[in-house]
């Protein structure tokens, strides 16, 4: 009524039901957009901590955790591959981001006496931004520095680039689990596995990534594998894969008589190298295929894990947990 832009319209919710409802997005996330392409050239996201947080309501868990005021949220866990996993622990917990102290149910102040969740502090930062934390951890306070990225998702919500990466061995189609591929596939074709995965798994390690075979091109070479679509490969040659690029990179190198996959549920997949080679050509021609891998793949393999030893301890199955659902006494920040 002041003639004051408060947001962008983008969207408008159609019913028989019901009339007028619109969706806005807010000045302030426009604003961080405009700021953010103006900072860098291009729109990074909004960062995050990379923690999973409890509040701390109940009196008993703050006595226990040596947090004499109404304050704090306690570290449940850490992202493996952010800042806040050099100076955080599991067990620590956060009293202040930028000397705002933060309420023991997650929030701090806000306009006038209202108060707003502590993520929002978070949110008005920038890719590459530190952020100061007062912490306790055993009892005794300090004050640590973090620097804030935009959270890295196992399962990533964009193809970057818009075109998938593939690798197509003796007519099996590898590709890495993606947010548009769920989407084109019915829940029962992806599997309660893979979709808890996308929802509560966290990368270990910079490049990871769950790689499936999402279909089988069928040919006289993968008889008996016809009907595999969108299983999860654990081991080449028994090598922990990685990623695609990885997978691409144990295929081109491998010299063994036998290519032998590992897929979860134990399921195993064995094909003659020299066969496997052989039917390419064939295979790609019947399905009018261009290339048996994507450009990407074609580019010289690096890998992610030599700069970072830590994350090697920590290879295993992906991590999934009920403490990463997200109910209302736990939070993502």
């Amino acid at each position: 009524d002041q003639g004051e832009c408060i947001g962008v319209a983008f969207q408008v919710y159609r019913s028989e039901e019901v009339e007028n409802i619109g969706y806005v997005i807010p000045t302030t996330v426009v604003s961080h957009f405009l700021n953010d392409y103006e900072r860098t050239g291009r729109y990074t996201g909004f960062p995050s901590l990379g923690v999973l947080l409890q509040k701390l309501e109940n009196p008993a868990l703050r006595a226990c955790l040596k947090v004499n005021s109404n304050e704090g949220v306690l570290v449940r866990r850490v992202e493996p591959i952010s800042d806040a996993n050099r100076v955080l622990k599991e067990g620590d917990v956060i009293m202040s981001f930028d000397d705002v102290n933060v309420g023991c149910e997650g929030t701090v102040p806000f306009r006038s006496n209202e108060r707003i969740a502590f993520r929002y502090l978070i949110s008005q930062k920038f890719t590459g931004d530190v952020a100061e934390l007062g912490i306790i951890r055993a009892g005794s306070f300090m004050k640590v520095k973090v620097v804030l990225n935009p959270r890295v998702n196992l399962v990533p919500y964009h193809v970057d680039g818009g075109q998938p990466s593939y690798l197509i061995i003796a007519g099996l189609v590898f590709t890495p689990l993606s947010e548009p591929l769920m989407e084109e596939e019915c829940e029962d074709s992806i599997g309660l596995k893979l979709l808890a995965k996308s929802r509560y798994s966290l990368a270990r390690f910079k490049g990871e990534q769950i790689v499936i075979v999402s279909q089988v091109l069928a040919n006289e070479v993968n008889f008996g594998y016809e009907e595999m679509s969108n299983q999860q490969v654990l081991k080449f040659n028994g090598t922990q894969i990685k990623n695609i690029h990885h997978l691409a990179h144990l295929v081109d190198s491998c010299k063994n008589k036998y290519l032998v996959f590992e897929f979860e549920d134990n399921y195993l997949v064995v094909l003659e190298r020299e066969a496997a080679s052989a039917s390419s050509f064939y295979i790609l021609k019947d399905y009018g295929i261009p290339s048996e891998r994507s450009s990407d793949l074609s580019e010289p393999y690096v890998d992610s894990l030599e700069d970072n030893q830590a994350a090697v301890q920590d290879f295993g199955n992906s991590p999934i947990s009920n403490l990463e659902i997200g109910f209302d006494g736990l939070l993502w920040a």
